[in-house]
């Protein structure tokens, strides 16, 4: 038996199925209404996560920072989880857990766990370049739109 024999061919592993619909925020966003600001979305290489960086202000108060999105492969794990989850880090030293769910051109994203009281739900335009809907949390909200410079 050779070397040759003995190995196996790598095969690298493939992001997870779903997660590509999200390809639709891919690009960089101008962010009005009650929220204002910037995002931009990227893939991170491989293709297992999306990246979001945002430069944001809301009421005389401005935030930055990174949001991860993808499915979570804990330690150990053999399959990863169902739901597409995310975690932001901000410039002041918060973070925060999500759950997105694209459904047609409707974008919900759960505050912690689907079925939060504090949730985002928006819709794409026909063309996809406009996202407009608003937070919903407990004791409040707020109404945005995001277009697509990018």
């Amino acid at each position: 038996m050779t070397d040759n024999d003995m190995q196996t061919e790598y095969e690298p592993p493939q992001p997870y199925p779903g997660l590509k619909n999200l390809d639709r925020l891919v690009g960089t966003w101008t962010i009005s209404g009650e929220a204002q600001g910037q995002v931009t979305y990227e893939w991170l290489d491989g293709g297992f996560f999306l990246m979001q960086h945002f430069d944001l202000e809301q009421s005389g108060h401005r935030t930055k920072g990174i949001e991860v999105i993808g499915h979570d492969r804990e330690f150990g794990a053999t399959e990863p989880s169902q739901d597409i989850r995310s975690r932001i880090y901000d410039n002041e030293g918060n973070t925060f857990q999500y759950v997105y769910e694209l459904d047609g051109d409707t974008l919900t994203i759960w505050g912690g766990e689907k079925g939060s009281p504090a949730y985002y739900k928006g819709t794409f335009s026909d063309d996809g370049n406009i996202l407009s809907g608003g937070w919903v949390y407990p004791g409040g909200g707020y109404r945005s739109t995001a277009t697509r410079v990018t």
